[in-house]
């Protein structure tokens, strides 16, 4: 059994989503801002639920996922860096937008201080913080079953899966990108997806169902 631990649902998984999302600004001030910066899709969903206005400013899009909802919103993406965990994101944006002064519109909780590394180097990066995460509470007859294959998708899902369930040491654990990995508690079975999406976590998630023999 493959369960997934985003608030997604997709075929040929279980889901068990461990997030949801709070948003806790009322507006976005975009004062002295030339370049906005998005680290998830559910930062773009936000945004555009508190200031459709978003849309009138360039963007730096982290993620696939994150860069195709802001196309899909009409938001004009002006780039995609190939590699985008904490200390590589940062020293692109010092090569490539020094001049530029940027608004990253993010999460209460981040896995990387973008702004203490990118002060290091004179940028000064604004921040807002427009929503926070909170963990679902499941029972425990919820836990997923000896042998089960589950994809995590962000620090928070781990935080929260450990929140409500004790490891088995029968499981795997695959996860979306080595940023993710960092939050994973020692001792437990994982393997890391090849892409830093969702669907490359399911392809990894089944080829290791194959191999499986529990």
């Amino acid at each position: 059994m493959i369960y997934l631990l985003s608030p997604l649902t997709k075929a040929g998984t279980q889901p068990l989503p461990m997030i949801d999302f709070e948003v806790v600004a009322d507006r976005i001030d975009f004062a002295q801002s030339n370049l906005l910066m998005f680290t998830s899709k559910q930062a773009v969903e936000v945004a555009e639920e508190i200031d459709p206005h978003w849309k009138s400013y360039p963007t730096i899009a982290i993620g696939g996922a994150t860069k195709a909802k802001i196309e899909t919103m009409g938001g004009k993406v002006v780039y995609h860096p190939k590699s985008f965990y904490g200390e590589h994101l940062a020293k692109d944006i010092i090569e490539f937008f020094s001049d530029k002064t940027i608004l990253y519109l993010r999460p209460e909780t981040v896995s990387f201080d973008s702004k203490g590394f990118l002060a290091q180097a004179g940028i000064d990066l604004h921040e807002q913080v427009i929503y926070r995460t909170l963990c679902r509470t499941y029972k425990r007859d919820d836990q997923p079953k000896r042998g089960a294959i589950i994809i995590f998708t962000s620090p928070s899902t781990i935080r929260c899966f450990f929140a409500n369930f004790v490891w088995d040491e029968s499981y795997t654990a695959v996860l979306i990108g080595h940023a993710t990995k960092a939050h994973l508690p020692k001792g437990c079975r994982y393997a890391v997806a090849d892409a830093p999406l969702i669907d490359s976590c399911i392809k990894k998630a089944k080829e290791i169902e194959k191999t499986s023999d529990i």
